[in-house]
């Protein structure tokens, strides 16, 4: 890995990591994760003759942000544009995104095609899709964590409880059985512990449903966010995910290339758990880009 990367953006202090060389690809973590949750990507894709370059989720030290800084998608998507923008100033890059990061790529490839040659996006499925199954019961306890994080405190003490056991619990439920990531999962819990991380990243969360969260003064970008996508997209889901059977009937919603596929024996973090497929599903989707 080559030295961090720091970038200041739209009210954001980036901390990136980077290694390779080459077009540059953003790959954009989730929750409960952290930028090295991508480690066989990083290597594979930049052997291949990409520079890779891993952000650090605002809020997620040692990325940094305001005291009183904003959480909800639009933000959120601010934030990213305003770091493609200043790590690859008048071109394009390839979007790489899993769990929160999909779910603000969805957004910025719908109000900010300008910035993306392409984009993958892993794990949670497109924001139309997932509105129609708010309510579905199974679809409910799946995304039980949505709703939880609601509460005021009362997550936070239970994050924190018997060494982030309820960590470990989401890892567990997500991953295919039998998976095991438990020094990942370690370095995680590290960086959810640092002073404000945790807050934070349920922020995300409580923002998704409170609109008093939402920086008002990004309406626009949030009409935006509403577009179409006509940027080419491929997305990607553990065939042993719940997810994937909404992911399969999100072909709609797109107006331009796009392309699904599942990963067999994968589960949510199907970048880790069968890291090899999807570097191969990544690298067979770059090509077309040459």
């Amino acid at each position: 890995m080559q030295d961090p990367l720091h970038i200041h953006a739209n009210g954001v202090d980036f901390v990136c990591l980077t290694q390779g060389s080459g077009p540059l690809l953003l790959l954009v973590h989730g929750f409960p994760d952290i930028p090295q949750s991508w480690s066989a990507q990083t290597q594979a894709l930049s052997q291949a003759g990409y520079r890779v370059v891993l952000p650090y989720l605002p809020g997620y030290l040692p990325t940094r942000v305001a005291d009183n800084a904003y959480f909800d998608k639009a933000s959120l998507v601010h934030a990213i544009a305003g770091l493609i923008e200043a790590v690859s100033p008048g071109e394009k890059l390839h979007y790489i995104g899993q769990d929160w990061g999909a779910i603000i790529g969805y957004a910025l490839c719908a109000a900010r095609p300008d910035l993306l040659h392409s984009a993958v996006l892993m794990a949670v499925p497109h924001p139309h899709i997932l509105a129609d199954h708010l309510l579905t019961p199974k679809h409910i306890q799946r995304s039980f964590h949505w709703w939880f994080f609601q509460q005021a405190g009362f997550p936070e003490k239970a994050l924190l409880a018997n060494d982030m056991a309820f960590i470990d619990y989401l890892w567990q439920s997500w991953s295919v059985h039998g998976y095991e990531d438990s020094e990942h999962i370690r370095h995680v819990k590290v960086c959810l512990l640092q002073p404000g991380v945790l807050s934070n990243a349920l922020a995300y969360y409580r923002a998704m449903f409170d609109p008093s969260k939402a920086d008002p003064a990004l309406h626009e970008l949030r009409a935006a966010m509403q577009h179409t996508i006509t940027v080419p997209t491929l997305t990607l889901c553990g065939a042993d995910d719940m997810r994937a059977e909404l992911m399969r009937e999100q072909g709609p919603c797109f107006g331009g290339p796009y392309e699904y596929r599942e990963v067999a024996e994968a589960g949510h973090f199907l970048q880790r758990e069968q890291s090899a497929a999807v570097n191969a599903l990544l690298l067979e989707w770059f090509k077309r880009f040459a």
